[in-house]
Formats: C-alpha cells, structure tokens, sequence
C-alpha cells in the first residue's frame, strides 16, 4: 500500500437519503462514470432490498418479488439480502495508479482497510487466507428459493466467505463484486450480520486514506443516475435480463 493507505486522496460521499434499489445501483454506476478521483460513497436501504449478480437467472430470486425490492448489479457475484447493513461503492478512475492493480489486489487491500476499521473499536476481524479461500467454492452453499417453483439456485454471498473476504467470529461480515470498464473500477460491497456504529464508515474510508475530503451528489451525477434508474436498473428488461 502507498504509506501505509491505499489512496493518496480519497472523496467520501455519506448518502443516506433512502433511495429505491434501482437507485440506489444508478448512482453507484454513474459515480463510476464522472468520479475523476477516487472516491467511496456509503448508503443504507429504506426497505428490504435484494441485489443479484449480473450473471444470476432471475428466476432464482423471483420468488422474493413480495417480500423484497429486487435489483440487478452491474458487478457480479451471487445475491445479497439487503436491510440492516452498511452498503458502499468504491470507485477507482482509470487515471489513478492503482487502476492498474489486479482486482484480487484492490479486493483485498479494501478488506484489510476495514478489518484495521473494526480493530479501532476492539473488534477482531480477519482477511480470509488465501489458502483457505481457495477450497470455498466447492463448499459454497447453494440457497434455494423454492417460491420461485423454477428448480433455480443462487449462491447467498454471506452463506461462505472466499476468497479474501473479512469474517469475524468464524462468519462473514463483508464481500464485494467489481466492475471493470475503461473508465474506470467499481467495488461495491455489504458490511452486515455485526452491530454497525455511527462511525464505521468514517473509520473505514480514513483507513483507506489519510486525506479524505466530504463530498455531496451533485446536480450532474444524479441526473446521470435518473436517467440509469429510469432505463437501466428499474427496467423490467434489465432484472430479467437472464
């Protein structure tokens, strides 16, 4: 890490207004499109939620259509209840040096940053080792969702930590799914299944870096994130989209 931080500089955007999922997914993609340094932005959910991984066939997770607000991610990954957690997206422009980091790098550099986070409150998480790791796809356990009445299955992120994800206690606390693209990396990742205190999330983006700088969504990224609501993620199109 660069002195002792994963970024030189840092902008954090704490958005807790209580967006819909589509928006929620909207602005986290726009964020990715306009952010020219990187940035964090920490977010809640107003309602239940469940989020599925781009490859995931929604007929394995239509069966929560009542109980819950279904959006599809652009990153991948399996699927993620969505309520109580702390929910963030971390976005790394290409023009940054650590754009050119492997994603297994930046996942992992982003895990040991919060698992320092907790540690500053007492609590001991881990890093998953690698080599452990290594063995948990075989072992990931496969959620049915039998409202569906489709025979479909979905990985439950949460269900089993891989590869450098954070535990504590022997459980998942933490994942994350990426999205590469030209213009840059989105990380988006849940923090859930502990007691979440006011200050984690400042505590979590100051260990990422020393210079953290508050930002608040500008007028041009949430117009860019209507109009992704609007035609991307609350488009029946793309939650059906597999």
């Amino acid at each position: 890490m660069l002195c002792d931080r994963l970024f030189a500089t840092l902008d954090i955007y704490d958005d807790y207004a209580g967006h819909s999922a589509a928006v929620n997914m909207a602005i986290d993609e726009a964020l990715l499109n306009l952010a020219t340094t990187p940035s964090i932005r920490f977010y809640h959910w107003p309602s239940p939620a469940l989020s599925f991984g781009y490859f995931v066939k929604f007929t394995a997770v239509a069966g929560w259509q009542r109980e819950r607000e279904l959006v599809r991610r652009w990153t991948g990954g399996g699927i993620v209840f969505h309520g109580n957690d702390l929910t963030y997206a971390m976005v790394i422009p290409a023009n940054d040096p650590l754009f050119g980091k492997s994603a297994s790098w930046i996942y992992e550099q982003v895990h040991r940053a919060l698992v320092n986070a907790l540690a500053e409150t007492g609590r001991r998480a881990a890093v998953t080792p690698g080599d452990a790791a290594h063995a948990a796809p075989a072992k990931i356990f496969r959620m049915p969702f039998r409202r569906a009445n489709s025979g479909q299955t979905a990985s439950h992120c949460f269900a089993q930590p891989v590869n450098t994800d954070v535990t504590m206690n022997g459980r998942k606390i933490a994942g994350a799914a990426q999205r590469r693209t030209r213009r840059g990396l989105l990380q988006q990742g849940s923090i859930q299944g502990l007691e979440i205190d006011d200050g984690l999330a400042d505590r979590f983006a100051r260990a990422l870096s020393a210079n953290c700088e508050k930002r608040r969504p500008n007028d041009k990224l949430l117009n860019v994130a209507r109009a992704l609501a609007r035609d991307k993620y609350g488009a029946a199109s793309w939650l059906r989209r597999w």
